[in-house]
């Protein structure tokens, strides 16, 4: 009996892998069975080869692995690119007839794709749902549960297209069951939950919403622009305005001044665009006007590989925008930790009136997974403005008044009626040009030191794993969550990890306690340069054994990492 297996569907773009890929990941999600998915594709609209990977499991997973089980190669060239991709034991579904295939080789299931696809639906572009319904009888699932995906999927489409497309599905599940010989891969399904199929960056944009976020201006860059895409699909529904920008500094200009006017703000974009922002995020922290910003990480420098992922712009956000001022990072490692950390990211942007960074990737953007839904009271949104019926009775105002927090009293210009000066100057506690030293070392010492020290009592506690009982150590930021995790659980009681959700201000008192006495410690990164060993030496004094590092655009997967950990 098999516990998982792992899909995979490749072809070129624009061919319908994803099509594929997110009507499998809905029959298995309404089977009761966990899912893990993410997609592999280059840059360019047509042609090249993409694929999409999809590991379905009786219990909950986190993470890739490394082979396939199966693997539907839609063009004559992925069968022979992905062969050395599959498992022991796996099967290549393919069309040898259109693909000019003379060869027997036992891992092949031929299927006449093609000509299934024009009989049923009419069009050879119904090969995505014809190896759809092959997947799913191979896989032993129920036919309804991919009839019913398909009218999800396709619901505003129009009757016809979504009959042709049952019908052709319909065609390849009557084909497998028909002609396959081989034993079917059969899961034995949990009981039914009611859960949630989504990726990284759809968790930000509800977040957002959830947190009150009333203005999101960005310029699309891969891969972020899907959280611009998912607040944009509920902006009527929650009222808030959504502006594409003509570039990246605009955008976050914009957003300082939607915040200055009272409206929680946010802006998403990939290192690239977020190296434009810098100026703005200083001039964020000057004004102390609060924000929220998105760097989903992609390879760099310059245009690097846009549809890749990699987490390099670890130093980069620490440290962005010029002078010295409180900010934080954050690095969620789950969906749901990316829904959660956003809503804190807006209330302690407003409560510090600071920017807050939340540093993603690919990998995390565009990850699959079905979760349970979310703790609507887990996290609230809380506003840190003075009240409208206050404001009324406010004289004498000082937006930048020195207080022991660090932290001024916010009116809102259009609430009140006393004078509000803001500027990106050194100013006064009234916000007037000043050039003295003494008021200059105050403001600093307001921005710097007092917020940062509430900043450090706010801190993210890192996860641990195995901890007590681990001679090793893992440790890693961002989307190594899953993978940490589930290499630890497959190499046994010897290994634990840390994971860090918030890198900045760095936890350096609970990371000490958590690594006191343990020896052999590995940090796990997605960079070349060991950033977060770095950090961590920096911030603890504390110096790692090793670094595994990933840098050529790939995530990390578990039997990747579980050999290079065992050397």
């Amino acid at each position: 009996m098999i516990n998982e297996f792992t899909i995979r569907i490749a072809g070129e773009a624009g061919q319908g892998m994803q099509t594929i890929g997110e009507l499998l990941c809905r029959v298995f999600k309404k089977s009761g069975l966990g899912i893990f998915s993410n997609q592999d594709y280059m840059s360019r609209v047509r042609g090249g080869n993409n694929f999409f990977q999809l590991r379905v499991s009786i219990k909950p997973v986190f993470t890739l692995r490394e082979k396939a089980d199966i693997i539907v190669a839609l063009d004559q060239k992925s069968h022979g690119l992905h062969k050395a991709g599959l498992k022991d034991g796996g099967i290549i579904i393919l069309d040898k007839k259109k693909f000019n295939i003379s060869e027997n080789d036992n891992t092949f299931f031929d299927a006449p794709l093609y000509e299934t696809a024009i009989n049923s639906g009419g069009s050879d572009i119904f090969i995505n749902t014809v190896s759809c319904g092959i997947v799913t009888a191979i896989t032993n699932m129920e036919f309804a549960c991919l009839s019913q995906a398909i009218k999800d999927i396709f619901a505003d489409k129009g009757a016809d297209i979504i009959e042709k497309n049952i019908a052709a599905a319909k065609a390849g599940y009557d084909f497998a069951n028909a002609s396959y010989k081989k034993e079917k891969l059969k899961l034995n399904a949990p009981p039914l939950k009611s859960t949630l199929l989504m990726n990284g960056n759809q968790a930000i944009a509800l977040g957002a919403i959830r947190a009150g976020c009333k203005f999101y201006s960005a310029y699309p860059m891969t891969p972020s622009t899907s959280i611009m895409d998912t607040v944009a699909h509920y902006a009527k529904e929650f009222n808030i305005v959504v502006e594409q920008a003509e570039d990246e500094i605009a955008a976050i200009n914009m957003i300082i001044g939607a915040s200055y006017a009272g409206a929680r703000s946010m802006s998403a974009t990939s290192g690239g665009g977020f190296a434009l922002m810098v100026e703005g995020i200083s001039l964020a922290a000057m004004t102390e006007t609060p924000i929220v910003v998105v760097d989903a990480q992609r390879p760099a420098p310059a245009t690097g590989f846009p549809t890749r992922t990699e987490s390099a712009d670890l130093d980069f956000l620490i440290s962005a925008g010029h002078g010295e001022f409180a900010r934080v990072v954050y690095a969620p490692g789950t969906i749901e930790e990316a829904f959660y950390l956003t809503i804190k990211a807006f209330n302690i942007a407003e409560k510090y009136q600071i920017p807050v960074l939340i540093m993603t990737d690919q990998h995390l953007a565009d990850s699959e997974r079905n979760i349970e839904p979310f703790d609507l009271d887990k996290v609230r949104a809380q506003r840190y403005i003075i009240s409208k019926e206050d404001s009324r009775n406010i004289t004498g105002y000082k937006r930048y008044q020195l207080t022991e927090s660090g932290v001024s009293p916010r009116a809102i210009p259009s609430w009140i009626e006393d004078a509000i000066y803001a500027d990106s100057d050194e100013h006064s506690e009234e916000g007037h040009i000043v050039e003295d030293g003494a008021t200059r070392i105050k403001m600093v010492e307001k921005r710097l030191y007092k917020k940062m020290a509430g900043l450090v009592k706010e801190i993210e506690k890192p996860a641990a794993y195995n901890l007590e009982k681990a001679d090793n150590v893992l440790l890693g930021f961002g989307s190594t969550y899953g993978v940490l995790k589930e290499a630890c659980e497959t190499l046994g009681e010897s290994f634990g990890f840390a994971h860090l959700s918030q890198v900045w201000p760095f936890p350096s008192e609970e990371i000490s306690l958590l690594f006191k006495d343990k020896k052999n410690i590995i940090t796990v990164e997605n960079n070349a340069s060991g950033q977060l060993a770095r950090l961590l030496m920096r911030e603890t004094g504390i110096k790692v054994n090793n670094s595994i590092l990933r840098f050529d655009g790939r995530p990390f997967n578990l039997d990747d990492l579980v050999k290079r950990i065992k050397g």
